[in-house]
């Protein structure tokens, strides 16, 4: 009991939760859905791209955090894609650097997190306006939340589409593959299928249970 209402009054806990499943950015506010639809194909680009978003959304959060009170609110958003196109250079950098062939396949994908609508989104719901601890948090949890759902299509897709998980088969040759799920509908369809799971087990306020 005494646990249970620590963690109700303990602000970061209770920030972090809330990005990761009850302002879930994915199947509570519909943001940055286009991801399912490049990368999770195969579970390792899945993960290159999870990290990615993590390390972007984080930092991004941080630093406009701490530059939140001497940020001209005239060129608030300007400042904000710089920062996070900042992040998403380094991280661009290093994949070409350490990991060329994960790089190779997810091409333009990696530059697209300066536009996924969760980075810039935290930025101007909670960063702008929150400290930098509470900041980081917010950040963990929305990219956490947004991973966890990816990472649970790429798991299914990959499989069924190459009989691999993470470049290692899984599935013998008894299995024929289905093409369509290397293909983009299927990530459409699984993400439907993902949101309509989580929000029966935890609907919102104002939704039929």
């Amino acid at each position: 009991m005494e646990l249970k209402r620590f963690l109700l009054l303990n602000r970061p806990y209770n920030v972090f939760l809330s990005g990761l499943w009850r302002n879930n950015p994915i199947f509570r506010q519909v943001l940055g859905i286009c991801s399912t639809l490049a990368v999770t194909n195969k579970l390792t680009n899945t993960l290159v791209m999870c990290g990615g978003l993590l390390f972007t959304v984080c930092l991004s959060n941080i630093t406009v955090s701490a530059l939140r009170n001497v940020t001209p609110r005239r060129v608030r958003m300007m400042v904000q894609t710089l920062i996070i196109a900042s992040y998403v250079i380094v991280i661009d950098i290093l994949l070409k650097a350490y990991l060329p062939d994960i790089s190779d396949q997810l091409g333009p994908y990696v530059g697209l997190i300066i536009t996924n609508c969760i980075v810039m989104g935290r930025l101007e719901a909670f960063a702008s306006s929150s400290g930098p601890w509470l900041s980081f948090w917010d950040g963990l949890g929305s990219s956490l939340g947004y991973s966890f759902i990816l990472i649970g299509i790429a798991m299914v897709r990959e499989p069924m589409g190459l009989r691999t998980l993470a470049g290692i088969q899984i599935l013998g040759d008894w299995w024929k593959p289905w093409t369509i799920m290397v293909m983009a509908p299927s990530a459409f369809f699984l993400l439907a299928l993902f949101v309509w799971v989580c929000r029966l087990v935890s609907p919102a306020k104002g939704e039929v249970e």
